[in-house]
């Protein structure tokens, strides 16, 4: 009888470590694909005999990625880095700032204001994307990196996200803090900053994937090579002029291997931030 009333259990169990393994399988094969595609040459990758694993690994695809006078791989990826790691605290705790002043600074149209910023949620980015082409190039801002990073320091989802989880903030440590002096100001470094660590490295990571993805905004304002970001490099490998599959699958191994370090690291925090909205009881 024992053995009866626990086998449904261990079915179970056998069912659900199976299509993890399936899933796990599904969600590897790209990086599985990639990788292999990166260590051929051209001959095996338009062969049409599929081979698992090379069997002559071309790590050589690897260094002349970054030998190549024309791709400047690894000034872009510096670009990449130097644009991510601007924009994703800068945005992240600008962020912060502006939901904590809509959640509970007592100001006349703050209304107007949430309005306001859940409109520009509603607003397709190919209607803001020339005008705000327009205001960066007046400002001097084609081909420099700054171009790049200031339309994307200024996330009205974010402010969203943290102005709801500042609504749920416990009021009474905000009463402590006032007993002891502090303002708007201090309350929000001193108190409500520090207290929304989870939201920060969740939305931070997002917004460090995100800007490191970017392509078009980088692609029209980066027109001088000097200015390109790694997605920018990775698309002068296929061209209608050139194919280079080799290199583009190599160059797509180093690109991505940032964000899934990045992952890795953050993934416990975006799960924390998100889900539960930074708050433990």
């Amino acid at each position: 009888m024992t053995t009866a009333r626990h086998l449904p259990q261990v079915l179970r169990r056998s069912v659900r470590g199976v299509l993890a393994g399936l899933l796990t399988a599904v969600f590897l094969a790209p990086f599985y694909l990639m990788l292999r595609n990166a260590l051929m040459d051209t001959q095996g990758l338009t062969s049409p005999d599929w081979t698992w694993w090379p069997s002559t690994m071309h790590w050589e695809n690897f260094t002349s990625l970054f030998s190549d006078p024309s791709v400047h791989m690894g000034q872009a990826l510096g670009n990449s880095l130097l644009i991510a790691a601007i924009t994703a605290p800068v945005s992240t705790l600008l962020a912060s700032a502006a939901g904590y002043a809509l959640a509970r600074i007592p100001v006349p149209g703050r209304g107007v204001l949430l309005a306001l910023v859940v409109a520009t949620l509603m607003i397709p980015g190919s209607v803001t994307f020339v005008p705000t082409f327009v205001v960066v190039g007046s400002m001097g801002g084609v081909n420099t990196l700054w171009g790049i990073i200031a339309p994307g320091l200024f996330n009205p989802f974010a402010v969203l996200l943290f102005r709801n989880f500042y609504l749920q903030f416990p009021s009474e440590i905000e009463e402590a803090g006032r007993l002891d002096g502090l303002g708007w100001l201090g309350l929000y470094r001193r108190i409500a900053l520090p207290s929304s660590g989870a939201m920060l490295a969740s939305l931070g990571a997002l917004a460090f994937i995100d800007s490191w993805n970017a392509f078009l905004w980088p692609l029209v304002i980066g027109q001088d090579p000097s200015a390109w970001t790694a997605q920018i490099a990775l698309s002068t490998f296929l061209t209608s002029q050139t194919i280079n599959l080799p290199g583009l699958f190599a160059g797509a191994v180093v690109t991505i291997a940032p964000l899934v370090a990045m992952f890795l690291v953050a993934q416990r925090y975006i799960v924390e931030g998100i889900a539960t909205s930074g708050l433990k009881g």
